[in-house]
């Protein structure tokens, strides 16, 4: 039989969307949908939703939970992951807190800079675990990872857990239309090109019937910066750098040494940077899940709609050998030129029945590769670190973040790392000095 198995399947909102989206797929109808996550309440949840779910839609696909993890891996064809090791408490609390103390301020947290090094730091023995299940008992699954900090763990699966591995992001789905939208342009017929890394992926081309749309976006841009909105950071990098970023102000703001500077506080407001923005999202979902339960319960006929979510995409190709588009995070072998070869890129693919095929880019701009570079620095060191499990890769990988080691001394930065070390306690496997 064949089978899908969600890891973290205890994220009842996207699990929803996720394989909401299968059931409605013809091509992967009869698949069993094998549920696993450590919280038993909320896998429960999730397991109650998509059973009237799949009733309600008339999807032949069966819904099944494990609490075993290899069983509900084992015989999988695709394996979608969505965990988040730690959770908002205490590890968002102690990427944050502990940080703030220093004087290092962030806004999100989850793909570079010191959270980002230390999400990476206590997730990748639990997806090199999940690896060595993988091969055990699905060797050959497709793994589909949705969890951040993306660009690492898809490397790490890849490269050191052996497991066939794409990184599916939002914010190339997204990055036109929203950039449009908030411009008043008019999205019939655009044709865009994305390449680049994760969360900081560019815009490269983006043209209607062969015309190039970018003078007129630079100047609907310029325009709109002379008042204060939601995507100040990204208008100014592509201002400064010629183009449009893919992930949003609030993660960029902390990607960059520019934006986020104790001696330059004004650029807080200038640029409309949210400090703290992920804790708080958290708090808000913590405190609306009740309430969103409740309404995703109150009816026994749910629906869906099929969602724009590569997952169930890249699924129905592989399974109809019919060609798809996505936005991949994959490795960089010779895809981006002016890239490291050890580095995860993100670039357009080609989805069909022989599996993911990834587009050639050649060099990107020389400022844009060298961008990208501050980021695959750190990126290399935090794999350095969590394989070699020393210490000292933690604290290079820190001194080569851009934000940190624009704001930290040297001798700062190695207490900060030695004060988050201690604080995860459990959370992190052991390092040696």
């Amino acid at each position: 039989m064949n089978k899908i198995t969600f890891l973290g399947a205890g994220s009842t909102v996207f699990v929803k969307n996720v394989l909401g989206d299968v059931m409605m797929t013809e091509a992967l109808q009869d698949f069993e949908l094998a549920l696993f996550d450590i919280d038993a309440e909320r896998l429960s949840d999730s397991e109650r939703l998509l059973t009237s779910m799949a009733s309600s839609l008339g999807s032949r696909c069966s819904v099944k939970v494990y609490h075993d993890r290899k069983e509900a891996l084992r015989g999988a064809k695709y394996v979608i992951n969505a965990i988040q090791v730690g959770g908002y408490d205490p590890c968002t609390i102690t990427d944050f807190e502990i940080p703030k103390k220093y004087g290092l301020r962030q806004t999100i947290a989850d793909t570079l800079g010191i959270g980002g090094i230390f999400r990476n730091l206590r997730t990748i023995p639990v997806m090199l675990d999940f690896a060595r299940d993988m091969q055990e008992v699905c060797p050959d699954a497709w793994f589909l990872n949705y969890t951040n900090p993306m660009a690492v763990l898809t490397n790490v699966m890849n490269v050191h857990g052996g497991i066939k591995t794409v990184g599916l992001c939002h914010s190339v789905q997204v990055c036109v239309p929203h950039l449009f939208e908030a411009l008043g342009i008019d999205q019939t017929g655009v044709v865009a090109k994305v390449a680049g890394i994760n969360h900081m992926a560019w815009l490269l081309e983006v043209t209607r019937d062969g015309q190039d749309l970018y003078p007129e976006i630079k100047r609907l841009a310029r325009e709109k910066q002379k008042a204060q909105h939601d995507d100040m950071v990204r208008y100014e990098l592509m201002h400064r750098f010629g183009y449009y970023v893919t992930e949003s102000s609030e993660h960029n703001a902390e990607y960059h040494p520019y934006f986020i500077k104790r001696n330059y506080p004004e650029l807080i407001e200038r640029f409309n940077i949210p400090l703290d923005e992920y804790p708080r999202r958290c708090i808000n979902q913590i405190a609306d899940w009740k309430d969103m339960r409740e309404k995703l319960f109150a009816s026994e006929n749910i629906q869906h709609t099929r969602s724009r979510e590569y997952a169930s995409h890249i699924m129905e190709a592989m399974e109809t050998d019919r060609p798809y588009k996505i936005g991949g995070n994959v490795m960089n072998t010779g895809l981006i030129t002016n890239l490291p070869r050890e580095a995860c890129v993100e670039v357009p693919c080609l989805v069909d029945g022989s599996g993911i095929s990834p587009t050639y880019i050649g060099d990107l701009p020389p400022q844009l590769a060298a961008l990208n570079r501050t980021n695959i620095n750190t990126q290399l060191l935090t794999i350095e670190a969590a394989m070699t499990g020393k210490k000292e890769h933690i604290y290079h990988a820190a001194m080569l973040d851009p934000h940190t080691a624009a704001e930290l001394s040297m001798d700062d930065i190695v207490a900060m790392c030695d004060d988050l070390i201690e604080a995860h306690g459990d959370w992190l496997p052991p390092f040696t000095s």
